[in-house]
């Protein structure tokens, strides 16, 4: 067996040292769709790819320890309305390190709902640190050399948050540059990835010893580089994906799709280096279905299949891969809202690079990455794109949405592009975003991070509050010697509001006492402990978060509902009770599970899972 082991490895080098950028094994491909980029891609010739790495059929060593009111920008919301103030602090955040090996590279991260986290990379390498339980082998063809050999290795784990236990998981059909989501049973649905995986459909169920379910053929088009979004019945459209402009909806469990739906709207956003692969799609509050490719960005009505709105375009660059940016939702305020017809949310879009980085990165010419953050009201049929400044530039960093209605931002770097090789100078400074505070005060930086967090990092909000950060390998393979080596450290942030000066102010949910199923528009109980000694209506939030996929800078289905609470009761001692209002409908809040927090004075409680239906 050792030797046959060594054998693989003798094999699979010049495949490795063959392979030159992970964004040259495909290029955009001439598509029967029309729009204007049609010409540019005719003009296009296939490149020379190495040695051994197939074009898809398009017709099928050891890491070292160490809310305001419709058409109202934001300024010119009440100032009644925003949220309570935090307590000052000095504290800048803190790092620690967690884990010294996460046995699959955290390219894929997503948090479940028994709070075990589920990572995974690619296949592709028949590489990781942790071997499959059982002395189980999955038998793969080289196709290089057309061998049959044996894969030992597990390509994912189940990571427990309080232990840094990795369990093993089985997975056969690659999963590399993939899409997920939580279903509505707290199931993580999958989708995509690369060969034999870009028409899977995989399902991992939240359960003691549960492995991957695999549905190899349930896509009708290649899903390599797509977004996966839910909608407002709990279903899944899956948008994009390399030499696919079409989106389709994911089908039932065992089903498959014999068709996609064509979307010249990606043929149209596509250039010469793509830009528009991973393209931001959020759930608008309307039901309809917010989608971001390069620079431009459409509502899409699912019901009708047709788009009824474009929206206007993003100047500055390019935002989705290679270029590689950020996007989130901002917080959706459901007790600032006076037409209960009309919800208004924002998106904001930030980073990226210019059209060109990527090529340019491709010549060792790494260009400056964007530095600016952008927001639009969305549901405003009027409203322009507002520019603002970060403290500094970054491209493939990660946005997330905190319990208080920050936003974190972090990993990444300041020059280049994402892909293998493709980027230098790592961001290691996080950066705070209140989006409600004035226009020039909304910025913070944090703590910088000693790790560098390259292209296939990825990052979750756990329970307690923490992030967890981890991945970072921008080489073709696992490589621990490299400038910025295949990265299996794992380690925990915390945010601001962890202050350990603070700890002793932050509200405690008493589980057992409060209700964790929900039903639409219904009015539910949230117990709650706190040391201080006068708890009012007006200092308490309560939110709703739903924990999203993430993978190349892009946290899919992320979003954060700030609740309406009627009252805060006392119950005794020091405990109380709020009284809320769950959310109206699933265009608001898709079903399934979320993290539930109280936020007193902008100090967040560790979060409770609840699930609505």
């Amino acid at each position: 067996m050792a030797a046959l082991r060594l054998l693989s490895l003798l094999i699979m080098l010049p495949l490795f040292l063959a392979i030159s950028a992970h964004s040259q094994f495909f290029y955009p491909h001439p598509s029967s769709g029309g729009g204007p980029g049609l010409q540019v891609h005719r003009k296009l010739r296939e490149p020379k790819l190495p040695a051994g790495i197939p074009i898809p059929n398009t017709s099928a060593g050891k890491p070292s320890s160490t809310t305001h009111d419709h058409f109202k920008s934001p300024d010119q919301v009440d100032k009644n309305q925003e949220n309570p103030a935090s307590p000052e602090t000095a504290f800048k955040g803190l790092w620690e390190l967690f884990s010294n090996d996460s046995g699959a590279n955290a390219m894929h991260i997503n948090i479940l709902p028994n709070s075990k986290v589920i990572m995974y990379d690619a296949i592709a390498f028949h590489m990781s640190t942790i071997k499959l339980p059982n002395g189980e082998c999955i038998p793969f063809k080289d196709e290089r050399s057309g061998f049959e050999l044996q894969d030992c290795w597990a390509h994912a784990v189940e990571f427990d948050i309080d232990t840094a236990k990795i369990r093993p998981l089985k997975v056969e059909w690659d999963l590399w540059c993939s899409s997920g989501g939580l279903a509505a049973d707290g199931t993580l649905v999958g989708t995509g990835g690369w060969l034999n995986g870009s028409r899977t459909v995989r399902y991992m169920r939240p359960c003691l010893d549960c492995d991957w379910k695999e549905y190899q053929t349930a896509l009708a088009d290649l899903r390599w580089y797509a977004t996966q979004a839910t909608l407002a019945n709990g279903g899944f459209i899956l948008v994009g994906g390399r030499r696919s402009f079409s989106y389709e909806y994911v089908p039932r469990e065992g089903d498959s799709n014999s068709k996609a739906i064509n979307f010249p709207f990606l043929n149209e956003t596509t250039d010469l280096d793509e830009n528009n692969l991973y393209p931001f799609v959020h759930l608008s509050t309307d039901g309809n279905v917010f989608i971001f490719a390069n620079h431009r960005s459409v509502l899409l009505n699912t019901q009708t299949n047709t788009i009824v709105r474009e929206l206007p375009v993003l100047d500055g660059g390019s935002r989705n891969y290679p270029a590689s940016g950020m996007s989130a939702l901002l917080p959706i305020k459901l007790h600032h809202v006076q037409n209960p017809e009309l919800i208004p949310v924002e998106v904001i879009v930030c980073g990226g690079a210019k059209p060109e980085a990527y090529g340019l990165a491709q010549k060792g010419n790494f260009t400056q990455a964007l530095q600016d953050c952008n927001r639009l009201q969305i549901t405003n049929p009027d409203a322009k794109w507002i520019k603002e400044t970060m403290p500094s530039s970054r491209v493939m960093g990660d946005m997330l949405i905190l319990p208080n209605g920050d936003l974190l931002i972090l990993n990444g770097a300041k020059i280049g592009t994402a892909a293998w090789y493709s980027a230098d100078d790592p961001n290691f400074t996080p950066v705070l975003y209140s989006p409600d505070k004035p226009q020039d005060q909304r910025f913070m930086e944090l703590a910088p991070a000693t790790i560098p967090r390259m292209y296939h990092s990825a990052s979750s909000l756990l329970p307690d509050g923490k992030v967890l950060v981890g991945g970072s390998n921008p080489n073709a393979g696992y490589n621990f010697t490299a400038k910025y080596p295949t990265e299996m450290r794992i380690e925990k942030f915390s945010p601001p509001y962890l202050d350990p000066a603070l700890a002793i102010k932050r509200p405690e949910i008493l589980v057992e006492s409060s209700e964790a199923s929900l039903l639409y528009g219904k009015m539910f109980s949230v117990q709650f402990k706190s040391n201080e000694a006068l708890v009012t209506k007006e200092d308490i939030m309560v939110t709703m978060y739903a924990p999203p996929f993430t993978t190349h800078g892009f946290s899919m289905n992320q979003r954060l509902i700030e609740l309406v609470h009627v009252d805060v009761v006392k119950v005794s001692g020091g405990s109380h009770q709020v009284n809320v209002t769950a959310p109206p409908t699933g265009m608001v809040a898709p079903p399934g599970f979320y993290l539930l927090f109280v936020v007193h004075r902008g100090l967040p409680s560790k979060g409770m899972w609840v699930q609505i239906k």
